[in-house]
């Protein structure tokens, strides 16, 4: 492959030009493709251990009675949640910034064609109302363009992406809910709080758990198309 530097051909066995010394692009392209693919699992597993933890909470509430529900001591034990899912965004905004540099990188390389501009690889995910539909045709274009895929593949890589975004949008929804939560001064209220936040972090784990497989998928068959 030529080199993005200098231009000189990069036999496939080495990883720096010889020429030049610049490194390959398939080099550059996995090593931003295992950052994300890391931080994902990463933020799958505080998802997951948020999960659990907000689940041990319901045992106390299921054997709770109405005369004996203490509404201070669950609002206590509650509130650090709503910090939990704060800085669990700002984790997830962190990985999105990478992801965009890697899907960025994967949508040049991938050959098409593409029902959209490389430019919406950004402004896709900051416009209104087009950001709950358009970035997930943006990686399903990729992912299939990527390689070869018969029908039924085709249809099994969208059906990852969509459950992927489902994941994102209810995941996103259930956290906002849970941290402007209308309370816990009933049984009942602090029933659906938790389950709430359970549901929460469930989504938000299999969100990133399916963005794992995209990454890997789109990554290993851009580097093998490269090599």
């Amino acid at each position: 492959m030529p080199c993005a530097l200098c231009g000189d051909i990069i036999p496939t066995e080495v990883a720096r030009c010889p020429a030049c010394g610049a490194w390959a692009r398939r080099r550059d392209f996995r090593a931003v493709g295992v950052a994300v693919f890391m931080l994902l699992g990463f933020n799958a597993f505080v998802a997951l251990g948020s999960g659990i933890s907000l689940l041990r909470l319901e045992a106390p509430l299921r054997g709770s009675t109405h005369d004996t529900y203490d509404p201070g001591g669950t609002e206590h034990a509650l509130a650090p949640y709503s910090d939990v899912f704060l800085i669990g965004g700002v984790m997830a905004g962190v990985t999105g910034l990478l992801y965009l540099a890697w899907l960025w990188r994967a949508y040049g390389q991938s050959p098409g064609p593409h029902r959209h501009r490389r430019a919406w690889v950004v402004f896709g995910w900051l416009c209104p109302v087009v950001n709950l539909w358009l970035p997930p045709r943006l990686v399903y274009d990729v992912w299939v363009n990527s390689g070869r895929y018969r029908v039924a593949e085709r249809h099994a890589a969208a059906l990852v992406v969509a459950g992927w975004w489902a994941c994102v949008l209810t995941g996103i929804g259930l956290a906002r809910m849970f941290s402007g939560g209308h309370g816990v001064q009933t049984l009942a209220d602090a029933r659906f709080s938790v389950h709430v936040g359970v549901a929460a972090a469930a989504f938000q784990a299999l969100a990133a758990a399916l963005c794992m497989a995209t990454v890997f998928q789109i990554t290993r068959l851009q580097i093998a198309r490269d090599s």
